[in-house]
């Protein structure tokens, strides 16, 4: 695809649009994973999950699509060597409860996985696939759980790998450790859950927010301790040296008086520093400003704010409609491109932005890519969505090539310049 042919930004400062793809009509994405040359792309929408070949980062090309099974999610996964993990949840989004983004958002979700088994038409779980050939994806493990289903992993190589999972008995996802030694028969080894959510136990939520989402969404995890992104729950500082038995170093909450969402805890740990997304979840900044935090990490008991970054000021994004806020990073996994200075995050109907933390007390912007209106053809078959772009995940290589999935507009390979 030559620069003529490519779409035009709307914004572009300090990176450079190298290549475009529709990721074969299934625009939607939302986690991506680079490996070996070829891009894994999780579908919200679409279901399954797509194979993108980039090795020509200019001409990217969709070689594969592997589908979910009937009313599953498969929009998160990780890849590590000649492995891909793919998560297997509920497609919440489908059902009719769940189609107004404050259903899902703003209170628990346990009642979606209450159903008897015998009535259950998803499938949940961990599904493992062998990448030898990473254009054909075939699955050689799956560990099943009781339940919705999980969310999100972590996994970069070795025995254990970690997600959040909604487990018949609990209020809202939690953390699972995972054995791996055999992948292809992964073993749930561990649990953690924050005090009030294990309602078979007959555990009773005490949260400050009545109407939140107090459930896990994801953890990132350096030298046995589990950073945990508990959405309105905020923070939780997990030690998981103990894989059969994780305990909660600290907890930590600032929603209220913010509107919490946390959906990342990004560990910098030369530096001693945290990286702390909250997620925007709803229009127009209903549920409030989001930051993206920095966190003093010096003493792991005792994690403390010390600035946050700057939204983006190039144009009036609550104008434009849609999600304005926060969504993800770039999560310095090993082999892609890991700095503890800059900062790749993406902002929803802002696009991608780029962030100089060398001054961990003054964090400023120093590019940002905003891609085009998304094409007429949606994917989001929810009704009322506005029909803005919606930067989801950017995946940074080590060459220093982003690339950034959308809701709806398909996958943005992008050259960083500054």
């Amino acid at each position: 695809m030559t620069d003529h042919d490519l779409p035009k930004p709307d914004y572009a400062k300090n990176m450079r649009l190298v290549g475009y793809c529709d990721q074969g009509g299934r625009s939607d994405g939302v986690q991506i994973m680079v490996h070996r040359g070829y891009a894994y792309i999780g579908h919200i929408f679409s279901k399954g999950f797509s194979v993108v070949d980039v090795r020509d980062p200019k001409n990217p090309k969709t070689v594969n699509y592997v589908a979910a099974p009937n009313n599953t999610w498969s929009l998160h996964l990780q890849t590590h060597e000649d492995l891909l993990l793919v998560i297997n949840n509920k497609d919440m989004f489908a059902q009719p409860d769940l189609a107004d983004e404050k259903a899902y958002y703003k209170g628990a979700v346990d009642k979606h996985a209450r159903a008897d088994t015998t009535e259950r038409d998803w499938s949940a779980g961990l599904a493992v696939y062998d990448i030898s050939k990473p254009d054909e994806p075939k699955q050689i493990g799956f560990m099943p759980v009781e339940g919705t289903g999980l969310h999100r992993l972590w996994y970069v190589g070795g025995r254990w790998a970690y997600a959040s999972a909604l487990i018949d008995g609990f209020s809202d996802y939690i953390l699972i450790t995972i054995d791996m030694a055999n992948p292809t028969k992964p073993r749930l080894a561990g649990k953690y859950w924050l005090p009030g959510m294990n309602v078979a136990a007959g555990e009773t939520p005490n949260w400050p927010t009545p109407n939140g989402r107090f459930g896990l969404h994801h953890a990132i995890i350096h030298e046995d301790i589990a950073y945990c992104s508990w959405r309105d729950a905020c923070l939780a500082v997990v030690d998981v040296k103990d894989r059969e038995n994780p305990e909660l170093i600290v907890h930590k909450v600032w929603a209220p008086p913010f509107g919490g969402g946390t959906h990342n805890a990004l560990p910098l740990p030369k530096r001693d520093l945290l990286i702390v997304v909250d997620e925007t979840v709803l229009d127009d900044q209903e549920d409030g400003f989001k930051p993206i935090w920095v966190f003093d990490n010096q003493a792991k008991s005792n994690p403390i704010s010390i600035a946050t970054f700057p939204p983006p000021s190039d144009k009036d994004y609550l104008k434009v409609g849609g999600h304005f806020g926060p969504h993800n990073v770039h999560e310095n996994r090993p082999g892609s491109f890991q700095s503890e200075e800059l900062i790749f995050a993406t902002y929803q109907n802002a696009g991608v932005r780029v962030y100089d933390i060398r001054n961990q007390l003054r964090p400023e912007e120093v590019a940002g890519f905003v891609p085009p209106t998304p094409p007429v053809r949606w994917v989001d078959p929810r009704p009322n969505r506005p029909k803005v772009l919606h930067s989801a995940d950017v995946y940074v290589d080590s060459n220093g090539l982003c690339y950034a999935t959308d809701f709806n507009a398909g996958l943005y390979i992008v050259q960083y310049q500054g």
